[in-house]
């Protein structure tokens, strides 16, 4: 069996992993201890992320004709490959966020959504919250309103009723401008 052959399947399997991905961040991984890398894996697994350590040679061929194709030029020395089809930002943050304790590992740059980021850029996007955050924060934002709004009819029935708003809404109807 030619080398090509055996190779095959590895180049369309990191195919099959980009294509449909929304991102892909490259690290050069080297003096990661075997703890650090277990529990990097074992993040970007939880968050659904892809992770693989592949052959330059095979990346290159995989990205071919794709919008990943950007990143051969940073395919040098080792490297790992961080795939999310679900949270763009999800491999940059994660990765970015571990880095911060494990010095040794380097993010080379990446992918998301079709644009190509270097390291900086890839920090840079690392720092916008998750999907789930970001609902979370607005979802709390209209929800004080509607609290504070609550609070206020509990309020006013609470003080009389039917006629405190009465009272309320009657002023404020002898001052609008009669129509003709």
């Amino acid at each position: 069996m030619a080398k090509v052959e055996l190779k095959q399947p590895i180049v369309a399997a990191i195919a099959e992993d980009v294509k449909d991905a929304q991102s892909a961040v490259l690290v050069d991984y080297r003096g990661l201890t075997v703890a650090q890398d277990t529990e990097l894996r074992k993040q970007l697994r939880e968050a659904g992320v892809i992770y693989k350590v592949c052959k330059n040679t095979m990346m290159k061929r995989a990205f071919e004709g794709t919008e990943f194709a950007g990143l051969d030029e940073y395919l040098e020395g080792p490297s790992a490959l961080a795939i999310s089809k679900d949270d763009a930002t999800a491999p940059a943050r994660i990765i970015c966020n571990f880095a911060k304790t494990a010095n040794k590992l380097e993010v080379k740059a990446g992918v998301v959504e079709g644009t190509v980021y270097d390291a900086a850029g890839i920090a840079e996007l690392s720092k916008i919250p998750s999907r789930e955050e970001l609902i979370s924060k607005f979802l709390g934002s209209i929800q004080s309103p509607i609290t504070n709004f609550a609070r206020v009819i509990k309020q006013i029935a609470e003080q009389g009723g039917e006629g405190a708003v009465a009272e309320e809404a009657a002023p404020a109807a002898e001052e609008a401008p009669a129509e003709a």
